[in-house]
């Protein structure tokens, strides 16, 4: 029988609400969640992001289960706990200590599971009262299992014992409320078989061995080229001979219809070309960090924002202006982006560290969560920039700045909307493709010792935020409404890299360091 007495570590939700309560409404969060359209997809792909390797596998009192890690939960949250758990990576769901009363209970909370549901029984009239409602029934004395429960959140206690191809692990929705929902995902990492990543002296001259991190290299680093290219250009000539021969102008006569509209053309562009820099940034990072050392969620996550970066290329559709640089980096880049994400990375080759310090995960932790806040704000950003651009073109402030209406300017030039429209969709796309790679990288890579995610966020963050405020500050186009997100947005990440930097940037000699710290007791049937 569970022992529901442990004492961990308390959060924000246990301190406001008891953790038992913390416990149950985490659960009962999870649950709605999973029941909204979506939400099951979101919770396993956003905290679970489950990929057990075949030696977890086994069975269970005789049940076959593809994960030897479950949790147990008592009978009162058990319906809450088998629709969320297995989202986030649980294997199985004990239900224990089921009594007569509880066995209606128990009925509901298995109809519909995603994996084996077992009962411990206080008495045989419950076995029989629960024989073919749940896939498992056992009583007290019954040992056909070795089952360890903890009140630790230690991923290396759970990934010791899960060694034994004959142990299960259970453990209680306390460790999932004190280690963050990605816990059962990090158990997993840490039981996979792994070797060594190849390095670049690794790579061949023959293009057609290239491995596929090889290639998301190249995408990223052609992002980084593309991007500082055309922060030359629009530091530089602003326009080129297409965009001159699109408007029928050149920079002269656009001062001359209003002589803020050059420096507003320099302050889209430039914006822009920090974006595509920042996702040059986070493709080199996951492409090395990730790919090549077989994280198969870094292939995900690339592909994710991949996508929504090139579908949005088709955004000149609506305008009649096909930008013909952008479109040769999109045309040259789209081939290497299909190879390198067209084929589920090798075996793993990443290593697993230990958790370390409880007060720095747990500051990490806090961290991630405002990483990810921040990434899902960058997309809503971004879709509502792109929506600006494909139908009013301008929001109030930047009317303001222009000190003119969009009705002036196209008669001026009936183009020039269609110009400016075309600038602004185009960033609306980029800042997508950053955000979604943002929220991914934020949401699936946080673990002990990834240096990698930590410089390419903070990479990431210099070269899309810094431009964008110095380009704002260098024309005069300070409007306080109109900056709030992008302050708003360098705050939230400034303090998560802070709070994250001990946890992500551990030296290996710190992960060796903390190999040896003792673990809590394991506690085994016999013991409850």
């Amino acid at each position: 029988m569970p022992d529901w007495t442990y004492h961990p570590l308390r959060g924000a939700a246990a301190a406001l609400l008891g953790t038992r309560r913390s416990q149950r409404t985490a659960l009962r969060t999870l649950a709605a969640v999973a029941s909204l359209p979506g939400g099951g997809w979101l919770i396993s792909r956003g905290f679970g992001h489950r990929h057990p390797p075949p030696e977890s596998a086994g069975s269970v009192a005789g049940v076959v289960v593809a994960n030897r890690l479950g949790a147990v939960v008592p009978p009162d949250v058990a319906r809450d706990a088998v629709r969320a758990l297995p989202l986030l990576g649980a294997g199985l769901v004990e239900v224990a200590p089921v009594g007569p009363a509880d066995v209606e209970v128990v009925r509901e909370a298995a109809v519909g599971r995603r994996v084996p549901v077992v009962v411990r029984a206080t008495g045989p009239d419950v076995v029989a009262a629960l024989s073919g409602h749940v896939d498992a029934v056992l009583t007290e004395a019954d040992d056909g299992v070795i089952v360890i429960r903890t009140g630790s959140a230690s991923v290396a206690e759970a990934a010791a014992a899960l060694v034994d191809p004959g142990t299960t692990v259970l453990v209680t929705p306390g460790v999932l409320v004190e280690a963050g929902p990605g816990w059962f995902a990090r158990v997993t990492d840490a039981v996979t078989p792994t070797r060594p990543a190849p390095t670049l002296r690794d790579v061949g001259r023959d293009p057609r061995r290239w491995p596929a991190w090889w290639w998301g290299l190249l995408v990223g680093l052609g992002m980084t080229g593309a991007g500082l290219g055309a922060a030359v250009i629009t530091l530089g000539p602003v326009l080129l001979w297409y965009d001159r021969g699109f408007l029928g102008m050149g920079v002269d006569r656009l001062h001359g219809i209003n002589h803020h509209l050059v420096h507003f053309l320099q302050h889209d562009r430039i914006t822009m070309a920090g974006t595509m820099v920042a996702i040059g940034v986070l493709y080199v990072g996951l492409a090395v960090g990730g790919i090549r050392r077989g994280w198969p969620w870094a292939r995900e996550a690339y592909l994710v924002s991949g996508w929504i970066g090139f579908a949005t290329v088709l955004y000149f559709l609506g305008f009649g202006f096909v930008e013909p640089l952008h479109t040769a980096v999109a045309v040259v880049l789209f081939p290497m982006f299909l190879a390198a994400t067209r084929r589920r990375p090798d075996r793993p080759q990443w290593t697993a560290r230990p958790e370390g310090p409880e007060r720095e995960r747990h500051r990490a932790l806090v961290g991630q969560l405002l990483m990810v806040c921040t990434g899902l704000g960058l997309f809503v950003g971004g879709a509502v920039v792109s929506a600006v651009g494909l139908t009013e073109v301008f929001v109030a402030s930047d009317l303001e700045f222009l000190r003119t209406g969009p009705d002036e300017l196209h008669a001026a030039n009936p183009r020039l909307l269609s110009f400016v429209a075309h600038d602004r969709a185009g960033f609306g796309g980029a800042l997508m493709s950053a955000a979604t790679a943002i929220t991914l990288l934020s949401a699936w890579g946080w673990r002990r010792g990834e240096s990698w995610v930590w410089w390419s966020l903070a990479l990431a963050a210099i070269a899309g935020f810094l431009p964008a405020v110095a380009v704002h500050g260098a024309i005069g186009y300070t409007d306080a409404v109109h900056l709030a997100p992008v302050f708003a947005g360098m705050g939230l990440t400034l303090t998560a890299l802070v709070l994250a930097r001990p946890y992500l940037c551990a030296r290996p000699e710190e992960v060796r360091a903390t190999a040896h710290l003792p673990y809590a007791a394991w506690r085994t049937p016999d013991s409850d």
